[in-house]
Order: C-alpha cells, then sequence, then structure tokens
C-alpha cells in the first residue's frame, strides 16, 4: 500500500525546491568574484560546469543508465540545446562580473522572465494570468530601480549590462527547454546531458582562447568546487527539478529574489554597500514573487490534472 502525501505536502515541495535554488544561486556571484582575483571568466565558467559534471558522474552512471539510453533523438537534440545556452548564459554573466558591481550584474541577468514569460505566451502557448502578469511588471519594475541606483553611482558600465542581458537570453531559453523536457525526465536524466554538454562546449572554447587553464591558487579552486556543488548541482538543479511541477515564468520570477540575496552578500563579504535604490527595488522583487507564487497555486488549483507525488525525483 502506498501512502501518498497530504495535499499540503504535495502542493508546497515544489515551492522549496524553488526557495532552495535561489537561496544557493545567490552565492554564486561572490564566489566567481574571489575566482576571478586569480582566473578570467571564461576559466572559471569551463571549471564550474566540468566539475559539477564530474561529481554527478557516478550517481547518474548508477541509476539514470537506461533513461539515458532510452532517450529520443528529439530529446537529445533538445538536452544538447539546453547546454548550448547554458554554455552561453555562464559565459556571458560570469564575464559580465568582471565589468559591473555585483547588484548591477544580477539584475540584470535576472531580466530572463521578461523573454520567457513572452516566449511562453506566443511559443507554448502558456497562457499569461493577469496576477502572473503583473507580477512580471511589479518584478522587473523593482530590477530596473536597482539598475538605475547603480547608474547613479557610476558603479557599472555599459558592456557588463549588455553581457548580463545577453546571459538572461540564454538563460531563458535554458529554462524553456528544461520545462519541456523536465515533463518527461527524471532530474538527473535531464542535468547530465545539459551540464556535460555546458562543460564540454565551455572546455573547448578556453582551450582556444589561449587563457591560463588551470588555476594554481588553493583559494580559486575552493572556490570553483564550491560553485559546482552549491549554486550549479544543488541551486540550478533545485530549479530544474521545480520546473517539471512549476511553469518556466514562475520559475523564473522567483530567480528574482537572486540579486537581493547577491547584494546582501556583497554587502558582508565585499564591502559593496547596497544603496536605498537596491532596498526599494529589493522589496519589490519580493512582492512580485509573492503575487507570482499566489498565481501559480490558482492554476495548480483549476488543473484538471494534479501534481502526481510519484513523480517526485
Amino acid at each position: 500500500m502506498i501512502i501518498h502525501p497530504s495535499d499540503h505536502d504535495r502542493d508546497f515541495r515544489p515551492y522549496l525546491g524553488v526557495g532552495l535554488g535561489v537561496i544557493t544561486v545567490s552565492t554564486a556571484a561572490i564566489l566567481i568574484r574571489l575566482a576571478q582575483a586569480e582566473a578570467h571568466s571564461l576559466v572559471v565558467a569551463a571549471w564550474r560546469l566540468t566539475l559539477a559534471t564530474l561529481v554527478l558522474t557516478p550517481l547518474v552512471l548508477l541509476r539514470c543508465r537506461s533513461e539515458l539510453r532510452a532517450l529520443t533523438r528529439r530529446e537529445w537534440g533538445s538536452a544538447l540545446a539546453s547546454g548550448l545556452l547554458l554554455a552561453l548564459h555562464f559565459a556571458t554573466w560570469i564575464t559580465s562580473l568582471a565589468y559591473t558591481s555585483v547588484a548591477a550584474s544580477v539584475v540584470f541577468v535576472s531580466t530572463s522572465p521578461i523573454f520567457v514569460g513572452l516566449a511562453s505566451h506566443l511559443l507554448l502557448r502558456e497562457r499569461l494570468s493577469r496576477e502572473m502578469t503583473l507580477a512580471l511588471l511589479i518584478t522587473m519594475a523593482g530590477s530596473a530601480i536597482i539598475g538605475l541606483g547603480d547608474l547613479e553611482e557610476g558603479t557599472h558600465r555599459l558592456w557588463g549590462d549588455v553581457l548580463a542581458l545577453m546571459g538572461a537570453m540564454a538563460g531563458a531559453g535554458y529554462f524553456l527547454i528544461g520545462r519541456r523536457l523536465r515533463a518527461r525526465l527524471s532530474l538527473l536524466a535531464y542535468v547530465f546531458p545539459v551540464y556535460g554538454t555546458a562543460a564540454l562546449v565551455l572546455m573547448i572554447t578556453m582551450l582556444l582562447s589561449g587563457f591560463p587553464r588551470i588555476p594554481q591558487r588553493t583559494q580559486t579552486w575552493v572556490s570553483l568546487l564550491l560553485m559546482a556543488l552549491g549554486p550549479q548541482i544543488l541551486g540550478h538543479s533545485s530549479l530544474n527539478w521545480a520546473l517539471r511541477y512549476l511553469s518556466a515564468t514562475y520559475v523564473t520570477i522567483a530567480t528574482l529574489g537572486e540579486p537581493i540575496g547577491s547584494t546582501l552578500l556583497a554587502w558582508w563579504l565585499l564591502k559593496e554597500q547596497p544603496s536605498l535604490w537596491a532596498v526599494v527595488g529589493g522589496a519589490l522583487i519580493l512582492v512580485g514573487i509573492a503575487v507570482a507564487s499566489h498565481a501559480e497555486r490558482l492554476a495548480a488549483a483549476a488543473s484538471p490534472c494534479p501534481l502526481d507525488p510519484s513523480g517526485l525525483q
């Protein structure tokens, strides 16, 4: 006899996954800054994904070999495309942190909900409710306020903003593909080929770039390993897990909490004190996430196919 969780647990776990993912990825910008003291941004991106893939390999070989062998050509193609977009996301966003402040970079890379919301509506036919549209507007207003505050203080540059926006667009595509694949694949069967593809692309690019390939400082390797275990494996994988049960638009809106966490950590560890703009913008972002969460719960309650707890993996 199988005992299913209560309706409350059944509904709440995906939101816990998103919360864990957002908290964990908020540490990424700080770890990247520490690694960039020695390593080039492209080297940081390549090793982050490579270490994450190596850590996951034994677990995947033990649990997911049959599922990976059963993937269709179309599913492999989608996973490879997602990996390419993830590689572009990290290459551009991590590089942006070398040109602009932590707050500005994570704010601009967090504009991906705009692209996800539009693409979900136009390509996936996921209708945007009034509440979700309002959440988009509120969260993006909060992000804009933080960015304007940094602009006024002269702490970020145009090139860093452009790179972060490119990272946002690539991240939007990565989440959209993940939303479709996660409906059919287990978490490990999805993230392993995606992370592996991104690692391979970034490693090849790094080797062709001529930058020093292997960091020499122990502190750099510690930062890279923490990036792989925390923001990548725990953070991104938690968000990818939630994509099976929540819309891509909601998940990316929730990741707008990352600028708040990253800004606070930068204040504490890097002495980048947040301005009043950052405080006001962060408050708006939290309001937007709350509105989006309410809209997602309403949509889930109205769905003819409730969440199946046996599919949580």
